[in-house]
């Protein structure tokens, strides 16, 4: 087998350039980082991770804590995109990724339980009941962890740019003559609470006054809700010109209650998404959408786990906001 030395005496460096090279380090030049990952591949190296493990205490390996309330688990594509580019970005730098739960065999554990019996370096919790007892005993550990979507005081989160979204999508429903736009939002969430207040917060900037009813509680990824709820706004005396569904895959029920109505969108009455998955682009009419930079949330959630996990003395916990983009489709009409 090719040892670490052996790469490090063909390419004339030392066995530390070339463990800093294959581990990622930024440290290193780029060129040099390239003439060693290439003559590794050459020579056939490859580490061995027993060792590895042995000598940095560390297992490289990180748990990923995912249960979504849909019930539509990796289908869903804004967490299928977001685990996807994470999964990427951190084995790009040597680790893998174990998927944790509250069992282990017929046992039932707790998560820091789970953890500790995989030897796991750290741990993405992507999306979960962060109310829950063992969510928070989990945050209040000494594991390092990084979140989606939510805050915990002493861990680092990488969040959406939900405020900004919400902003974006309202101020060009605005732009485009809408005064009465009715907002179906998902379950009470973090998420779902900052896209409420930017929602309201948006209309007040910009003089607009709405009635309560035309504020409702749905469902995320849940197109039944969204198709019962669109009906009962259709129904009011004084309808909305403009309806925002939870996300982009809910708003298919919505679609369906308009067409049924014999409306036209955006003719009749004008609607919008969010999260811009595929969905979004292959409506007819397109939809516009609030796109969730997922490739980038998983890329940045990578880097700062990996950051606790390598140097812990000197990473912060902090929140990395990642803003999205508005994605204009044809499902909004101009009113003139």
């Amino acid at each position: 087998m090719i040892s670490i030395k052996e790469v490090a005496n063909y390419c004339g460096v030392s066995a530390a350039t070339v463990s800093k090279s294959l581990n990622g380090y930024s440290d290193i030049s780029e060129d040099t980082k390239q003439k060693v990952l290439k003559a590794a591949e050459e020579m056939g190296y490859f580490p061995n991770s027993v060792a590895r493990a042995l000598k940095t205490n560390r297992s490289y390996n990180i748990g990923l804590l995912f249960n979504e309330g849909t019930g539509s688990g990796l289908s869903h594509e804004y967490f299928s995109g977001i685990l996807q580019s994470f999964k990427v970005s951190v084995e790009e730098r040597g680790y893998h990724v174990t998927f944790i739960n509250n069992k282990i065999g017929d046992k039932k554990v707790s998560y820091i339980e789970h953890c500790r019996y995989r030897g796991l370096d750290g741990v993405f919790i992507a999306c979960m009941d962060f109310d829950s007892i063992d969510v928070i005993q989990f945050a209040e550990s000494d594991i390092p962890l990084v979140t989606l979507d939510n805050k915990f005081n002493s861990k680092s989160a990488v969040v959406s740019d939900n405020i900004w979204g919400m902003k974006d999508l309202v101020s060009y429903i605005y732009s485009m003559g809408h005064r009465k736009i009715a907002f179906i939002h998902g379950q009470q969430t973090a998420v779902t609470q900052n896209r409420i207040i930017s929602f309201h917060r948006t209309l007040e900037e910009l003089g607009v006054k709405i009635p309560n009813e035309y504020v409702r509680l749905g469902n995320y990824h849940e197109p039944k809700t969204t198709a019962n709820i669109t009906r009962e706004l259709l129904d009011l005396l004084s309808r909305p010109t403009c309806i925002i569904f939870p996300d982009d895959f809910s708003a298919i029920g919505g679609i369906n209650v308009i067409h049924e109505r014999g409306l036209s969108i955006p003719q009749d009455i004008s609607v919008v998404g969010y999260d811009g998955i595929l969905l979004s682009r292959v409506l007819s009419p397109k939809l516009t959408t609030y796109k969730q930079d997922t490739k980038i949330l998983g890329q940045k959630a990578a880097e700062q786990l990996i950051r606790h996990i390598e140097k812990p003395k000197i990473t912060f916990p902090e929140t990395i906001l990642v803003k999205g983009e508005l994605q204009i489709g044809d499902s909004v009409g101009k009113l003139i």
